[in-house]
């Protein structure tokens, strides 16, 4: 059933895409600011609970609607229900148009284009980057985009839905990766606890722990896998996020491209820790976190790699997942 929900969702993806402003958008953006303003008391365990209910509802939900369907209905709505469930939390469109601008505008020699659109798109201030940290900070922000949106959700899913969960798994990994950066980014005009937003930082490195690695496995497989892996082991530490520095210097060495650097300054910027910041605020980039993955300057021609690399990724998920479907139905 993963395999033809995947190929589903992608294909009517690719034809409707999903709108940025949606009803289900809605809805997830009314829940979590309703549960923070209700149960976001200030203390730790305040923090939990609400970061439980937000995430955990939504994904008990979507389990229990999955294992109605397919025991009470049959196979065919609960097939439905993934083929939904995964259109609108799994997609390219929900990022890709971005992408896409950055690099037209690109292509036509229109920096000033691409600047802007990429500020628009991550709200930093990149006017005063040079043409190389440009490029380097469309690469990064794409290849994390195209992992908390399509190849992250992929790693949840399958995983819930080996445990019969259905897609609980691609609920559960959007919920929370949505509330850590909700929490965070919008904290000032709607104010939670410190507590809460260390707790879904915390919560969401450790659930992104694993489908990061898986991500991080397949830019190598269809990559230079050697480079992938070697840049991996050394350099990953060089990124302040633990998860996000294996996805990227994954793809530095797959493709062969610098990545890190001063690029971070603006990138991480905002971006704390799982324990969130010390006491004085976010830290200034040091010489050991400025310090960029070995590799070429990033040029226009590495925008195209990238692309190429994320498509490979997708046909490798999506014959493994043949492979298990079909080893299944023989068996």
């Amino acid at each position: 059933m993963a395999f033809f929900a995947i190929l589903f969702a992608l294909l009517i993806e690719q034809v409707r895409p999903l709108a940025p402003r949606n009803p289900v958008y809605a809805g997830m953006l009314g829940w979590t600011r309703w549960v923070s303003r209700n149960f976001d008391a200030g203390r730790g365990h305040h923090g939990w609970i609400a970061w439980a209910l937000t995430v955990l509802v939504p994904t008990g939900a979507a389990a229990l609607l999955h294992i109605g369907l397919d025991f009470g209905l049959g196979w065919p709505l609960a097939m439905l229900w993934n083929v939904v469930v995964l259109y609108f939390t799994l997609g390219f469109r929900q990022f890709s148009h971005h992408f896409t601008a950055i690099r037209e505008a690109l292509d036509a020699g229109d920096e000033d284009q691409a600047r802007a659109q990429l500020a628009q798109w991550q709200q930093v201030e990149v006017a005063d980057l040079p043409r190389s940290e440009l490029l380097r900070h469309v690469i990064e922000y794409s290849v994390l985009a195209a992992h908390r949106h399509v190849f992250g959700v992929l790693a949840a899913y399958c995983i819930f839905a080996v445990l019969g969960l259905g897609p609980a798994g691609a609920v559960f990994y959007r919920m929370a990766e949505f509330a850590s950066r909700y929490w965070f980014h919008h904290s000032r005009q709607h104010p939670v606890s410190d507590a809460l937003q260390d707790a879904a930082s915390l919560a969401w490195a450790r659930i992104d722990w694993l489908p990061a690695r898986i991500t991080a496995l397949a830019f190598a497989v269809v990559g230079s896998f050697e480079e992938a892996i070697d840049c991996w082991r050394h350099h990953a530490q060089r990124f302040p996020n633990d998860n996000d520095g294996v996805v990227l210097a994954a793809t530095s060495g797959a493709v062969d491209v610098r990545l890190g650097g001063e690029a971070l300054r603006s990138a991480y910027a905002a971006a704390p820790g799982p324990g969130g910041w010390p006491e004085g605020g976010a830290p200034s980039a040091t010489s050991e976190d400025s310090e960029s993955t070995p590799g070429r300057e990033a040029q226009p021609a590495h925008l195209r790699s990238v692309v190429g690399l994320v498509w490979r990724s997708v046909v490798l998920w999506m014959v493994l997942l043949a492979l298990l479907t079909l080893a299944r139905l023989l068996g």
